[in-house]
């Protein structure tokens, strides 16, 4: 008897649509580091300020979780009649969503800093930024870092959801196996994602520890 083939694994439909299945991949994987980065750019000085302000931090994170909490869906919508249909939308709005976890984690990271450390660091004649940069923002990195994974295996999820204003990555080929019940389709699309998470996030964890090596401690 012969076997029936498998409608939701199909290397065919891989090597047949290779061409536009990598340029899909690409837009994907572009608009995450685009997106974090630039979401980076902006969470350091807000979180910062937030900590060395404090009357800023109540206005900075209720901002950035108000934004957080807007439906995909509905934020994209509200972008297009102003920035159009396309990428600049869809990394609008991933970096509004990736702001909340990014400035949250530097807050905390740097409140978690031991003041004892601060203490001694002052003690030796240092200023505030040199302070800030060489000893608090160093150990508030395991914090930071753990940031940037969420936000960024975050963000790999969320491009899909740019497919409502034309401009999805992988989730326009999600769309178009829905429509069309092109299962493999969908399931390459999904396991693509699953993949880009994965790597982004095993990247991630190991420029961590690189950057971070004092929190790898020996057993006794």
């Amino acid at each position: 008897m012969d076997s029936v083939p498998n409608p939701w694994f199909s290397l065919d439909y891989l090597t047949r649509n290779w061409s536009e299945v990598s340029e899909q991949l690409w837009i994907h994987t572009t608009l995450t580091l685009q997106a974090v980065l630039i979401a980076l750019a902006i969470a350091v000085p807000l979180g910062i300020a937030a900590r060395r302000i404090p009357r800023l931090a109540g206005p900075i994170m209720g901002t950035t979780g108000v934004l957080y909490t807007i439906p995909s869906f509905a934020l994209f919508g509200l972008l297009a009649p102003f920035t159009g249909i396309g990428r600049t939308t869809v990394l609008i709005g991933l970096v509004a969503y990736a702001l909340l976890v990014l400035v949250r984690n530097i807050v905390v990271g740097l409140q978690g800093v031991d003041r004892d450390v601060v203490d001694a660091a002052r003690g030796q004649g240092y200023t505030s930024g040199r302070m800030l940069w060489h000893v608090e923002f160093p150990l508030a990195l395991p914090s930071i870092i753990a940031g940037i994974r969420i936000a960024t295996v975050t963000t790999v999820a969320l491009v899909t959801v740019g497919v409502v204003v034309g401009y999805g990555g992988l989730g326009q080929l999600m769309f178009r196996g829905l429509q069309s019940d092109y299962r493999a389709q969908i399931m390459t699309a999904t396991i693509l994602c699953l993949a880009l998470a994965l790597v982004f996030d095993l990247i991630l964890m190991l420029v961590g520890r690189a950057l971070t090596p004092w929190t790898r401690r020996r057993p006794a």
